[in-house]
C-alpha cells in the first residue's frame, strides 16, 4: 500500500475528482479526511470508504474561507497527529460566462473557492507537510494552459493555481516538500452533467479531445496518487496535463 500510515486531506471530497480520489487514497492505505461544504456528500463519500474497512473522516470546509481552512487543518492534526498530502480540489464553475458578462459576484465567487482556496490550503498546511516531507497537489486545468472561448473568471482562476504550483515547489523546496498540479481536461463530473446545456458541451469536448471522450473521475485520481507517491519523488512544479490531448491541437 502506496500511502499505509500516511494522513491525507481532499478537499471536495463529497463528489467527482475528489470522490474518486479519496477512495483511491482510502485503497492504498491512507487515513483520508474528505473535506467538503457539502456535508451529505462527503458524508456519502466517507461511507464508500468505511464499506471497504478503510479508513476516512469528515471535517466540514469553505475553501473560500481562511479560517474554516485553517480549522480545517487543525482538526486533521487533532483527528490524526500529522498531515502528508494535502489535495487541494474543490472548485466551482462559470459555465463560460465572458468578461463583459461577469458580476463582481460571480467573479469573487470563482476567484475565492479556486484560486484563494488553494492559496489558504498552503499556507495552512505547508508548515506541517515540512515535518513530514510531504506534498502537496492542486487540480488546476486545461483552462490554466490556455485561453477558452469563455470563462474569465475560471481560466483566470486556474492560471492563478498554475503560478502557485510553480512558486510554493520553489518555496518548499528546501523544507524537502513537493508541489504538484493536474490539469484535467473535459471530465464525466455532476458538474457537467448536470448543466442545462449539457449535449452541446459534451459535442465540444469531443471535437477537442483526441481521445474522443470525457474521462472518468479514477482517470484524474490516479495521476494525483502518482504525484504524491515516492514514484515521482523528482517531480515538483509540474502542472501534469490529464486531458486526454486536449492540449496537443
Amino acid at each position: 500500500m502506496k500511502f499505509k500510515n500516511k494522513t491525507v486531506i481532499v478537499t471536495g471530497g463529497g463528489s467527482g475528482i475528489g470522490r474518486a480520489t479519496a477512495i483511491a487514497f482510502a485503497r492504498e492505505g491512507a487515513k483520508v479526511v474528505v473535506a467538503d461544504i457539502n456535508e451529505e456528500t462527503a458524508r456519502e463519500t466517507v461511507a464508500l470508504i468505511h464499506a471497504k474497512a478503510q479508513l476516512a473522516h469528515f471535517i466540514y470546509v469553505n475553501v473560500s474561507d481562511a479560517n474554516s481552512v485553517n480549522a480545517l487543518v487543525d482538526s486533521t492534526l487533532a483527528t490524526f497527529g500529522h498531515l502528508d498530502v494535502y489535495f487541494s480540489n474543490a472548485a466551482v464553475i462559470d459555465t463560460g460566462i465572458p468578461c463583459i458578462e461577469t458580476t463582481d459576484a460571480l467573479w469573487s465567487k470563482v476567484i475565492g473557492v479556486n484560486l484563494s482556496g488553494c492559496f489558504y490550503g498552503a499556507r495552512a498546511a505547508l508548515p506541517h507537510l515540512a515535518k513530514t516531507k510531504g506534498n502537496m497537489v492542486f487540480t488546476a486545468s486545461v483552462a490554466s494552459l490556455g485561453a477558452m472561448a469563455g470563462g474569465a473568471s475560471y481560466t483566470a482562476s486556474k492560471y492563478g493555481v498554475a503560478g502557485l504550483v510553480n512558486q510554493l515547489a520553489c518555496e518548499a523546496a528546501i523544507d524537502g516538500v513537493r508541489v504538484n498540479g493536474i490539469a484535467p481536461g473535459g471530465v464525466l463530473t455532476n458538474i457537467f452533467s448536470e448543466m442545462s446545456n449539457f449535449a452541446e458541451v459534451e459535442t465540444m469536448v469531443r471535437a477537442v479531445t483526441p481521445l474522443g471522450r470525457f474521462a472518468q473521475p479514477e482517470e484524474i485520481a490516479e495521476p494525483v496518487l502518482f504525484l504524491a507517491s515516492d514514484a515521482a519523488s523528482f517531480i515538483t512544479g509540474t502542472v501534469l496535463r490529464v486531458d486526454g490531448g486536449w492540449r496537443s491541437k
